[in-house]
């Protein structure tokens, strides 16, 4: 080890770190190239020709012309892949589209329209109502008869007209 001084093993330690930072950057160039979608074909063959047969200069003009939407880019595609991450969270948590509010909300409109009567509606509302309170506590309500009274063609789900009420 005397022949190399401490000095060398920094410098090469440098280097070496430099040239790991350079082929991620380069790599970062090509992946932007293919990213982008407002380059038409020739225009992203132009840009990797020049990018990998003069590297150097390639990367440093491409980061120059186009560094900017570059980071738009990146921006763009975390929060597209946050926002894709959070409607997964929430469809898989239970909470799309089918919460209790959204049900009687529905139940509303249709007793509006004229579609169910006001008993219907009650009942209706009393049955979501329970269901909210049995998914609390980790029990669905009616089962596979509410199920097979929808898949019959029955009333719209959540009503169930001539049904007797819930509890009853």
């Amino acid at each position: 080890m005397d022949d190399y001084p401490l000095l060398n093993v920094f410098l090469s330690m440098l280097w070496f770190f430099l040239w790991v930072m350079w082929f991620f950057l380069l790599f970062k160039v090509c992946t932007d190239i293919f990213r982008d979608h407002s380059l038409g074909g020739w225009g992203k063959a132009g840009w990797l020709v020049f990018v990998l047969v003069l590297p150097y200069l390639g990367v440093f003009v491409y980061l120059i012309a186009r560094g900017r939407s570059m980071g738009e880019r990146d921006v763009k595609q975390l929060k597209e892949q946050d926002a894709a991450f959070r409607a997964y969270v929430r469809k898989a948590a239970g909470g799309e589209g089918g919460g209790t509010v959204d049900e009687l909300h529905r139940l509303a409109a249709l007793k509006e329209k004229g579609d169910i009567t006001q008993d219907e509606f009650d009942r209706a509302k009393a049955q979501v109502l329970a269901g909210a309170g049995a998914a609390r506590q980790g029990a669905a309500p009616g089962g596979a008869e509410a199920g097979s009274r929808a898949a019959a063609g029955g009333a719209p789900s959540g009503s169930a007209p001539g049904g007797p009420p819930p509890g009853a």
